[in-house]
């Protein structure tokens, strides 16, 4: 099938935003099959029904690539527990698996399959900044590294783009991507 690659953007976002066009841009002149999908519901509709619209309209295989943003990080945590093929990557960009702020957070669930999750991924990325604005932080990327393995890298960068910080190349995640 060849190497594909999917982003997904964070809640209320679209995939005309941030560094999003961008990495898709680079990925797609090294030959992958790259999809920024629309996703309005991510972190509106409950995971448990808007998952299966998203296992539903993609394909992934062991030569896949994830990478989530915010409220599409948290989604990627319920998507790879319920994979079933092993993925190449994942790369959370200012995850979180518990409520990181007073917000709900339909996106996540109640509890996870950790060992699952490990399972369907060969090499797991956890990006966080220190002080991200909305608690998407250092502590959450630890939270998952601890349970996960993979490779933590905590940054100062805010929330890596949103509506007032411009974000629009993303150099770390080119170097990640092989």
């Amino acid at each position: 099938m060849g190497r594909n690659a999917i982003i997904f953007h964070g809640t209320g976002g679209n995939p005309d935003v941030c560094w999003y066009p961008w990495l898709a841009g680079r990925l797609s002149s090294r030959g992958y099959a790259v999809e920024v999908p629309h996703y309005p519901g991510i972190n509106v509709e409950p995971i448990a029904g808007f998952l299966q619209k998203v296992l539903d309209g993609h394909s992934f295989d062991e030569e896949t690539v994830l990478v989530g943003h915010s409220g599409g990080a948290a989604l990627l945590l319920a998507l790879l527990e319920h994979l079933d093929v092993t993925v190449a990557q994942a790369i959370l960009v200012a995850g979180y698996c518990t409520r990181p702020n007073s917000a709900e957070e339909p996106v996540l669930q109640e509890i996870y399959d950790w060992a699952a999750i490990r399972s369907h991924v060969r090499d797991i990325y956890f990006i966080n900044s220190r002080e991200d604005p909305y608690g998407c932080d250092d502590r959450q990327g630890r939270a998952m590294f601890e349970r996960l393995g993979g490779t933590q890298i905590v940054r100062d960068d805010g929330h890596f783009g949103d509506y007032n910080q411009p974000y629009e190349r993303f150099d770390l995640l080119d170097r990640l991507i092989p």
